[in-house]
């Protein structure tokens, strides 16, 4: 027997709300990485954690926030809290992964291609890996077509994303790019979603694992103290929100020695008119 979906049994309440948390999970990993290429090699590594970790817990809060209006009529849904959980770690990995590779190599070329494709992989994999830890009385079939579409846009997304961040430009400039982000993540999970069909069993075998409302409180409650603290370290460094880069006056320093020899030089050519005028009066007499 086929199972009636419905995504939206809240109304636009979660699709909202899931959506700002993709945008607030993509707006602080971006600054991170951003932040990253504006520090010396020493803290590059702990800023690219901190933007990994944030754009997953973003991605990974989105998805679960979308869940909650997510219901099959004639069954109900819970869910496994270990695979739950797992997910979100493969959301951090990966993305880590590639914001990784983006960081050290630039956001250009086999680099952003490479670590745009790895984060995407890592978005699509724990969205659908969200949906096995789902368990009812019912099988969960997805139409392949719909599927490759979601991947290539969580793809295209995660690119767009990492180039954005290469840019080193300003706040508003991130903004932008996260909100783009953001409805590009929420546009991969609602097509994935629209590529799912039930076909429920018709047993009275009660399903196992945890209820949506036990793993409310960790869902939420986890992620978003995680966002929030990463958020009070981007509003209180000055140098992520105005996207100036630190480096500036060392680059600039080699330029120092260039302009003390450039005024060594005409320092002498400015005395070697005197030198020569002197040795032509100091001959004179002697050729007379």
């Amino acid at each position: 027997m086929q199972g009636t979906i419905d995504g939206f049994s809240y109304g636009l309440v979660t699709p909202l709300v899931a959506y700002f948390m993709a945008c607030l999970g993509g707006a602080l990993g971006l600054r991170c990485t951003t932040r990253s290429m504006l520090v010396s090699h020493s803290w590059r590594p702990g800023w690219l954690a901190l933007g990994s970790a944030a754009i997953g817990s973003g991605i990974w809060t989105m998805h679960f926030v979308a869940m909650m209006g997510f219901t099959v009529r004639g069954t109900p849904i819970h869910y496994d809290k270990a695979m739950t959980f797992a997910s979100l770690a493969v959301a951090i990995v990966m993305v880590g992964v590639g914001i990784f590779i983006v960081g050290y190599k630039g956001a250009r070329g086999t680099a952003l291609f490479t670590g745009g494709t790895i984060t995407g992989l890592g978005i699509a994999s724990m969205h659908y890996l969200g949906m096995a830890s789902m368990s009812l009385d019912g099988k969960l079939e997805y139409n392949t077509v719909t599927v490759g579409i979601s991947v290539a846009i969580a793809m295209g997304a995660a690119t767009a994303a990492l180039w954005a961040a290469g840019q080193v430009r300003g706040f508003l400039w991130s903004v932008g790019a996260s909100l783009v982000m953001g409805l590009a993540v929420s546009g991969m999970h609602y097509t994935g979603m629209a590529a799912l069909s039930v076909h429920l069993h018709g047993t009275a075998e009660p399903a196992t694992g945890e209820s949506p409302a036990a793993l409310l409180a960790p869902m939420l409650i986890g992620p978003l103290a995680f966002l929030l603290l990463a958020g009070v370290v981007v509003m209180f460094d000055p140098l992520m929100v105005m996207g100036k880069p630190t480096v500036a006056p060392v680059e600039h320093k080699p330029g120092i020695p260039a302009h003390t020899h450039v005024r060594h030089s005409a320092q002498r050519l400015r005395f070697r008119p005197r030198r020569t005028v002197e040795h032509r009066g100091s001959r004179t007499p002697q050729n007379r």
